[in-house]
């Protein structure tokens, strides 16, 4: 009876007022990169350039989608970069050998999903730290993409291969009289389409169904949650099934951008993920957390690359600068958990 008489605690997410406010800080901060830029460079503000910055944001938004999930059970995913680039070859390797492009991309999320199963159960059932059995899988995972791959690019891929991450909803080309063709309007890029879509879809999780309530009750308290009749294993490592599959999804839409396979690709994309999500108001102390919000935050480190390219600054002093505002988000993350 307990189940019955405490679930309804769970119904709805309290609004935080220190959440909202660190989520339009991070929305304020958002606007405020755009004009620096903006006036800083005056190419920065184009129609070609705002499709680049969103393009480049998807690959972070799909992963930051997916350490969301985890972060909120009071857990992390390291292994997001690496799944990243198993799942990418695997892909491009199922596609070469002449399966179907859309079945060889199932076959890639797939490959995502199993890794995520496989850090689940061993959280869950080894009871090990969730640090430690990302680590573990961030290992094995570029072990085995550096492995079947010879630590070479998956190369002679079919053309259709790159629709997914090349192609653009509402694209107008024209020739011009020179004979060559003039792009009108670069389009949506698909996978633009496709973060917009899994954005919507995940945050709906989150709030209006039971899964992404108990995944919030249990990052809060744990054993309380377990008291309520919430099955925490069972719902732990679905968050990192769904982790390991939005992993799986970024890499086949950047291998699709690339046209190869890349088991290099990835590396310390989980940074990147995990920092889009902790600034846009995720706590690393768990239950606390928005999808709109690692959006947000994932465009502020796109918008901070795009930008500091685009005024000359080199790649070393960009790594420096984004750690800096990691350190900076974490520490005010922090100082929220101690109020």
């Amino acid at each position: 009876m307990a189940s019955i008489d405490t679930a309804p605690k769970y119904a709805k997410q309290p609004i935080d007022r220190n959440d909202l406010i660190q989520k339009f800080a991070a929305l304020a901060g958002l606007v405020l990169l755009v004009i620096a830029f903006s006036l800083a460079n005056g190419a920065f503000h184009t129609m070609s350039n705002a499709v680049t910055i969103a393009l480049q944001t998807s690959t972070i938004a799909f992963i930051g989608l997916g350490a969301t999930l985890t972060i909120i059970t009071a857990g992390i995913d390291l292994s997001l970069g690496s799944v990243l680039a198993l799942a990418g070859v695997v892909s491009a390797l199922s596609a070469q050998v002449g399966i179907p492009v859309p079945i060889a991309m199932l076959i890639g999320v797939l490959t995502g999903a199993v890794c995520g199963l496989f850090n689940g159960l061993v959280v869950t059932r080894l009871k090990l730290p969730p640090f430690i059995a990302t680590l573990g899988m961030m290992m094995i995972a570029r072990g085995v993409a550096l492995q079947i791959t010879g630590a070479r690019p998956v190369s002679g891929l079919p053309e259709s291969f790159g629709t997914l991450g090349g192609g653009s909803l509402f694209r107008i080309v024209e020739m011009a009289p020179n004979g060559f063709p003039k792009v009108i309007f670069p389009g949506i890029p698909y996978p633009v389409i496709l973060m917009a879509i899994l954005a919507v879809a995940v945050a709906v999780m989150l709030r209006k169904t039971s899964f992404g309530r108990h995944l919030y009750a249990i990052g809060s308290n744990e054993e309380a949650a377990r008291l309520s009749g919430v099955k925490v294993d069972r719902v732990k490592t679905g968050a990192y099934i769904l982790s390991g599959a939005m992993a799986g999804i970024a890499g086949i839409v950047l291998m699709s951008r690339l046209v190869t396979g890349q088991p290099n690709e990835g590396v310390a994309y989980e940074l990147d993920a995990i920092a889009a999500a902790v600034i846009g108001g995720t706590s690393l102390a768990g239950g606390v957390g928005t999808i709109s919000g690692t959006i947000i935050g994932a465009f502020i480190i796109g918008i901070l690359r795009n930008g500091l390219n685009m005024n000359g600054v080199s790649f070393f002093i960009q790594m420096i600068i984004i750690g800096l505002v990691i350190i900076a988000t974490v520490w005010i993350d922090q100082l929220r958990n101690r109020k």
